[in-house]
């Protein structure tokens, strides 16, 4: 497609790729989706990115990054049969990461059907220089069906001014002056003297009878505004290059974590299958464990998952809990396991991994994505590698303490166990963490 141009797209569930081919010095690239009445979001809700990755209606999700022999896409799922009657325009938009478009080669967003693949369309967007957001295309809605737009509207304030622009309020850092440089209160000014109040005026000769009191009934205050949390666009993600983060420069040193894992699968495993976008496990086969190896501060040590019922604890040791057992790899839910940064000085170390349980042999075409959501702080995510080797077990993140700090690693490393060697116990040799094992169930 040219820029300007429009095409029908069926009313139905849709993958909308974007596009871009790797390399040195490439910035990282995301995509996000705004849902606008009359030009504008209702609010910041109606805005999809990473960091809010899905829509209160469903209509639209972000699914995450794959990168394939060079090739990155960021992955929106719209599907337009549930979008509100109320929205007018879906509009895709892309925004680079400490760098600008034209350090981005074949940029693209193409629109598939998401259940049968098929392309329906694609916008190839060429010509950038020093952009850090486009909106690349959009969905709108006319005489009753929906069609696609290649836009191709470049921004050169990033995600921030490109979001601002259509209504999201952004969180931004705000300046706080230090104690000794605010000013002093002003104290009030002393009440003014009142003058003395005339004299009396005798009534006149006439009786005078006073009306009823009328009783007015106090007026009511307006209600309060609810306050809207900002839109954080802040973000960590780790590399290869980059493959690690103290959580103490990104603010998260208490409070809750939570480490989510959500993954998608390309193509069919014997046994079960998936359709193109979020995995659907047919007769629900597809079992991956996400687990976690801790060492407390003070020698003690387990881990944390599904297999035998070891969830954890929040609350108390090993202050790691594990919410629960995911079989559908959903980005809104999939596997999860919450830390507790309120007692960041008891761990001495944390190994996150996850297990094939059932379903597959291996990690073969199975794309995962990892995200720690600290309460307080930016987000930290990473994408696995393709895995070429017969793993049943990946070593995700290696969690340190590191002088009263926890050092984020990223790890992203497939072991393959030998054979009678269960996942866990090899994982467990890898890190040495010397523990004994007994064979578990669910």
């Amino acid at each position: 497609m040219s820029k300007g141009a429009n095409v029908p797209v069926p009313t139905t569930a849709l993958r909308v790729e974007l596009g871009w081919r790797s390399g040195p010095g490439v910035p990282d690239t995301d995509a996000s989706a705004l849902l606008l009445v009359g030009g504008k979001v209702r609010s910041d809700a109606d805005f999809v990115f990473y960091n809010q990755p899905a829509h209160s209606s469903g209509a639209v999700r972000h699914e995450g990054k794959r990168d394939a022999g060079g090739r990155v896409t960021d992955t929106l799922l719209v599907d337009l049969a549930r979008v509100e009657p109320a929205i007018e325009t879906v509009v895709l938009a892309a925004s680079v990461d400490g760098g600008a478009f034209a350090q981005v080669p074949d940029l693209y967003i193409e629109v598939r059907d998401a259940a049968q693949g098929a392309s329906v369309a694609r916008f190839d967007s060429t010509g950038a220089t020093v952009e850090t957001a486009f909106v690349l295309g959009e969905f709108y809605r006319r005489q009753g069906a929906w069609k696609f737009r290649a836009v191709g509207q470049g921004y050169g304030s990033g995600l921030e001014g490109l979001a601002t622009d259509f209504g999201i309020t952004v969180d931004e850092p705000q300046q706080t002056a230090p104690p000794a440089a605010r000013p002093a209160p002003v104290p009030p000014p002393p009440p003014m003297p009142q003058a003395p109040p005339p004299p009396t005026q005798p009534w006149p000769s006439t009786p005078y009878t006073a009306p009823p009191p009328v009783h007015h009934a106090p007026p009511q205050p307006p209600p309060p505004a609810q306050p809207t949390a900002p839109v954080r666009l802040t973000k960590v993600t780790l590399t290869k290059a980059a493959p690690s983060v103290s959580l103490a420069k990104q603010g998260g040193t208490s409070g809750a974590m939570r480490v989510n894992l959500n993954w998608e699968v390309r193509k069919q495993f014997s046994g079960w299958g998936s359709k193109r976008g979020r995995a659907v496990a047919l007769h629900n086969d597809l079992d991956l464990d996400l687990c976690a190896l801790f060492e407390l501060a003070d020698g003690r040590k387990g881990v944390v998952q599904a297999l035998g019922n070891a969830f954890g604890s929040l609350h108390q040791p090993p202050y790691i809990h594990l919410d629960g057992d995911d079989r559908t790899g959903a980005v809104s839910s999939g596997e999860n396991l919450t830390v507790n940064l309120d007692h960041l000085r008891d761990f001495r170390r944390i190994l996150v991994f996850v297990t094939v349980y059932e379903g597959a042999r291996s990690f073969a075409d199975l794309h995962a994505t990892v995200t720690l959501h600290p309460q307080y702080g930016a987000p930290i995510d990473f994408s696995l590698d393709e895995c070429t080797v017969p793993s049943t077990v990946c070593a995700l993140a290696l969690i340190t303490n590191t002088g009263g700090d926890l050092v984020v690693q990223r790890e992203a490393r497939y072991l393959v166990p030998e054979r009678g060697v269960s996942p866990q116990r090899t994982v467990d040799h890898a890190y040495g963490w010397g523990m004994n094992w007994t064979p578990g169930r669910k």
